[in-house]
Order: structure tokens, then C-alpha cells, then sequence
């Protein structure tokens, strides 16, 4: 088992001292993601995940492809064979990307914790725990930084600990990525952070229960329904007094 609160606070130190060491391959990639910002943020609106998160794992799931959905890449317009299976046609990439943010491990739309080590450690959950299990800054995060040197799962339950993944890690992307937007900020709170959590109804809607704040009150007697007798009552005490 790995210990989250553990992984949460060294993957946060870790982002306190990484650097750049392939900074001109993602420079281009990030410059793409940031220009499909109004793609995702409809995305972002329907579940409370950042934008800037979801173009992260859009891009290390199937390299920001449209016809790719984000749960594992394949086309969201079939039913899905690789893990999660099973899931839609959907009608867009948007139902897509909310089906696999809400309904899909590890339910990124189910997370309240967007502070720099919670936002990291929910993206290495799309990679699965067996580096944080070894030891090992996972690369899905930390390659193309000075946190990251070398060792990779290169088949489902192999691990070599001298290959060097070439892919380009979320940290990577996401500090190239802040260089081109002020408004992606790390452990900033998103607008639905108080929001309740989100499900998915049988005919794959999105469904959001009424949150407890926003209830109407139930009328009483110091708070009287509109147009009621015990409403015309408080009106002549306010006038009397």
C-alpha cells in the first residue's frame, strides 16, 4: 500500500526543486495545449477539474489527439478496449473527457485537493502507484526534470530500472506551460471546490445533487413563506415597531 499523504508531500518537495532539463521539447507542446485552453474549459465547467489539468492528460494519453479519448486513448466515438474498458461511443470528445474525469479511476472530478502536492499525486494515479510503491519519482510525472534519472515499467509489471523514459512528464509540461498563462497556478482553488461530488445517471448525463447551501429554507415561524398568513403577520409587527 502506498502511504498518499506520504506521496503528497514528496511529490510538493519535489516540485519546489525541479528544473527543466529538456526545456525545448516542451516549449512547442506546451505553446499547443495552451491554445486549445477554450476546448477545455467546458470540460472544466462540467466536472471542476482545471484546464490546465485535463490538457496535461490529454496530451500523455493519446499526445492531445481529438479523436482520442482522455480515459486511455482510444477513439471515444467506439466502445473502449484498453483500460477503462467498456466505455461509450460517446458524441463528442467533451462527453468523453467528462465520462473519464467523473466516472473513470481515478475520478479526477471526485478530488478536493488541488494544492501542488494533491494536483501531482492525482496525475500519478492516471500512471498507476508502482513507482511511489519502489521508491521512484514516476516519470509520468518528473521525466525531462532533474527530479527524474532513470527506470520505467516498460510491460505491465516490469520494471528496469536503467531505462530513461523519453516521453515528457506532467511537471514538465505544466511549469512550460505556466510560463505562456498567469492564470494556471498550482494549489489555487477551483470554483466548484465546495461543490458536492458528481455522478453519472444511466443515460450517461452528468448529475450534480442540490448542494445543502443552496436548499430553500423550510418556512417557520421566523421565517415565513412568501405570501403566507404568517408572513402578513410579520409585516404588521415590523410596521408596529
Amino acid at each position: 500500500m502506498v502511504d498518499l499523504s506520504a506521496l503528497r508531500a514528496a511529490n510538493a518537495n519535489r516540485f519546489a526543486q525541479a528544473k527543466l532539463t529538456r526545456a525545448p521539447e516542451f516549449a512547442p507542446v506546451a505553446r499547443r495545449l495552451v491554445a486549445a485552453k477554450t476546448r477545455y474549459q467546458p470540460v472544466s465547467a462540467r466536472t471542476g477539474v482545471p484546464w490546465w489539468f485535463i490538457a496535461v492528460v490529454h496530451e500523455r494519453e493519446c499526445s492531445q489527439s481529438w479523436r482520442g479519448s482522455l480515459a486511455q486513448g482510444d477513439p471515444w466515438d467506439h466502445v473502449s478496449r484498453n483500460v477503462p474498458r467498456g466505455r461509450g461511443p460517446f458524441k463528442s470528445w467533451e462527453d468523453a473527457a467528462v465520462d473519464a474525469l467523473v466516472a473513470c479511476a481515478p475520478f479526477a472530478a471526485r478530488n478536493k485537493d488541488w494544492s501542488v502536492g494533491g494536483t501531482l499525486t492525482k496525475l500519478e494515479e492516471y500512471n498507476g502507484l508502482g513507482y511511489a510503491a519502489k521508491g521512484r519519482p514516476s516519470p509520468y510525472l518528473w521525466a525531462g526534470t532533474d527530479q527524474y534519472k532513470s527506470g520505467k515499467y516498460v510491460r505491465d509489471g516490469v520494471y528496469d530500472p536503467n531505462v530513461v523514459d523519453k516521453q515528457l512528464g506532467c511537471v514538465g509540461l505544466i511549469l512550460a506551460m505556466m510560463r505562456l498563462d498567469a492564470s494556471i497556478k498550482l494549489g489555487a482553488p477551483t470554483a466548484n471546490d465546495n461543490a458536492p461530488p458528481k455522478t453519472v445517471n444511466q443515460t450517461g448525463q452528468v448529475v450534480t445533487p442540490p448542494h445543502p447551501d443552496s436548499a430553500p429554507a423550510t418556512p417557520s415561524i421566523t421565517r415565513p413563506a412568501p405570501g403566507s398568513i404568517g408572513a402578513w403577520i410579520a409585516s404588521l409587527f415590523k410596521k408596529a415597531a
